[in-house]
């Protein structure tokens, strides 16, 4: 899974996979490299695409996947959606930041929409604390009306039904000791 430049991961990446596999169930694409975000942000890609940068806190878990999950019910969704995973993308997170969201201080998680390779709308971790996923799918569903055209949802009403939420917070997540 990591190539000889990557990093390891902070966290035991089982006991973080049901977490990754929540924005994955709704259609997100994992970015695990440095390449795979150049791949998909260079400005030589046409449409909208929602980033999220997904995170082991008990904001990621509360409010900021239920948030983006519901978000993507709506009946207009971004182009292509990707996420990756502080503490575990390492390398990949890091070249987000530091080519893409360069002038925007670090959080996780964190929520932007880009188009054309530049960041239009951000949702920082601070817009998330001490919010409700609801209030977070309502302003994410405002900014789809506004830039995005792709007919929704990413998934059916009824495969949204079986998703389960991952609740855990990092501090009950075991550190990776590879």
């Amino acid at each position: 899974m990591f190539t000889i430049n990557q990093r390891a991961p902070i966290y035991d990446p089982e006991a973080v996979q049901p977490m990754r596999d929540e924005l994955v169930f709704v259609g997100f694409e994992e970015l695990l490299t440095p390449q795979s975000i150049e791949d998909v942000l260079s400005q030589n890609n046409d449409g909208t695409v929602l980033v999220m940068i997904n995170s082991v806190c008990g904001c990621a878990a509360g409010s900021a996947r239920p948030g983006v999950t519901l978000a993507l019910q709506h009946n207009v969704i971004p182009d292509k959606l990707v996420t990756v995973f502080a503490g575990q993308d390492r390398d990949a997170v890091d070249h987000l930041r530091n080519k893409y969201l360069a002038n925007v201080p670090p959080s996780s998680p964190f929520i932007a929409l880009f188009e054309n390779g530049k960041a239009i709308y951000l949702m920082p971790r601070h817009k998330i604390e001490g919010r409700y996923a609801e209030e977070i799918a309502d302003e994410l569903k405002d900014v789809f009306n506004q830039y995005c055209k792709k007919v929704g949802p990413s998934v059916s009403p009824e495969k949204y039904a079986e998703l389960v939420h991952a609740k855990m917070c990092g501090s009950k997540i075991p550190l990776n000791n590879n």
